[in-house]
């Protein structure tokens, strides 16, 4: 279930834009008409019923996008974000809904804190919100939530991001739990005992500059450990921020075999290799680390092909004390809600790496099929989650505040192509 604070319907006419929508297959020159958050008229023409007119020639008109990773650090340190900003930041980024992460202080274990993140959302919440709740009490791997609850109250899934479920016992157990509430996992993959200690990919830039690695197979093996409990199971899991090779491989063959296994790969991982940490810039520390070439191509290609079907931020704000430490001492995680789209039509649909209606399905259709939402879609009937693209401005990240609390983006000072000039989420207006 998501939640939004009640927003007006809006009474639009968008003329002249390309109005593209892959799963709809729609590709034309078209006005489309809303009448109180709602799609009533798609048309060469259509009449304006003394509608405010957003004047659109040389603009994309797409669904809006849904972010199925995000942490809004609340409840515990909203200095970092909060519902307001972090949903404020989705709008500027053309996101109709997110989901959230459940990794806070407390975590999100328990009816009380989940229903209290629920009302949150009711109150503050821009755009349509979604949380997800904790596999294990703690998140310490030792003992199983009440997930039968925590559905009941709405959490649209359960993860331990940020540490993963070490046991393979209580993995177990807890997809035969999960396959009561209808709810996937959404699974952090890393085998501790081989990432310990490590802040980067381990290969030729970490050896020259001293770092201690973090493999790629401790992502691997517990993504292949993972997906054969699934598949044993008869379960349905998500694999989170993808980085690896051989973990693409993992989730191909998987899928192949019939396990229900979705996966997803976030902008900087598409974007950038390990060789991004020479600059000793704490904002490309993240977990999973950047890796190598052949990583980020076979990332790509699953994009491509669909084995990943979802393109998803990890957006990890930390306040500006935190990063602005030497590399080894600074946490992982980067934001990414407001240069997501901008950054992947800039460094792959511009160079012809990746076609647009492919991102714009990854960023939208592909995330709300994975999670069960609402897809946002342009089609009468349809409540109106839009987003109006213009690609051929330019914008310098940074140049301008962030919506979000915190600016520990990897882009800053970046030019990127691509801006969001209008959301629509949930029916109104969000974002212009």
């Amino acid at each position: 279930m998501l939640w939004q604070q009640d927003l007006p319907g809006a009474d639009l006419v968008i003329r002249g834009a390309r109005v593209l929508d892959p799963v709809e297959g729609i590709d034309a020159r078209l006005e489309v008409r809303i009448d109180d958050g709602e799609i009533v008229e798609i048309a060469e023409r259509v009449d304006t019923n003394e509608h405010r007119v957003v004047e659109a020639d040389g603009l994309v008109l797409a669904p809006a996008f849904v972010d199925p990773h995000v942490h809004l650090r609340t409840p515990g340190r909203e200095d970092e974000e909060t519902v307001a900003s972090g949903t404020a930041a989705a709008a500027a980024g053309g996101y109709c809904a997110i989901l959230a992460m459940p990794n806070t202080d407390p975590v999100v274990d328990s009816a009380a804190t989940l229903g209290a993140l629920v009302e949150s959302a009711r109150r503050e919440a821009a755009v349509p919100t979604g949380f997800l709740a904790a596999i294990t009490r703690g998140q310490r791997g030792e003992e199983l939530t009440e997930m039968g609850e925590l559905a009941d109250i709405g959490a649209v899934a359960f993860s331990d991001d940020g540490v993963p479920v070490a046991s393979a016992g209580l993995m177990r157990r807890a997809l035969q739990y999960a396959s009561t509430t209808d709810r996937p996992l959404a699974l952090h993959c890393e085998e501790p005992t081989l990432s310990h200690g490590g802040h980067v990919h381990e290969g030729r830039v970490a050896a020259e500059l001293g770092f201690a690695g973090y493999p790629s197979v401790a992502e691997s093996v517990a993504v292949e450990r993972d997906l054969s409990l699934a598949g044993y199971e008869g379960g349905r899991v998500h694999v989170l921020h993808l980085s690896a090779a051989e973990s693409v491989g993992a989730l191909r063959r998987a899928r192949e075999a019939g396990v229900a296994a979705s996966g997803e790969a976030t902008p900087h991982h598409l974007v950038l290799t390990d060789d991004a940490v020479r600059s000793l810039d704490p904002n490309v520390k993240m977990n999973p680390p950047l890796r190598a070439e052949q990583d980020r191509l076979a990332l790509l290609d699953a994009v491509r092909d669909g084995t990943i079907e979802a393109v998803a931020t990890d957006h990890a704000p930390h306040a500006a004390h935190e990063k602005e430490v030497p590399f080894e001492a600074a946490p992982f995680g980067v934001t990414g809600l407001e240069t997501a789209f901008a950054v992947l039509y800039t460094h792959l649909v511009k160079p012809g790496l990746l076609p647009l209606e492919t991102l714009l399905e990854r960023m939208s259709a592909g995330p709300a099929r994975i999670f069960g939402l609402d897809r946002p879609r342009v089609a009468t009937g349809a409540r109106a989650n839009l987003v109006l693209l213009d690609l051929d401005r330019d914008w310098t990240v940074g140049e301008q505040p962030f919506r979000s609390r915190s600016g520990n983006s990897w882009l800053l000072g970046s030019t990127l192509n691509g801006t969001v000039q209008l959301t629509v989420a949930g029916g109104g207006v969000v974002h212009e």
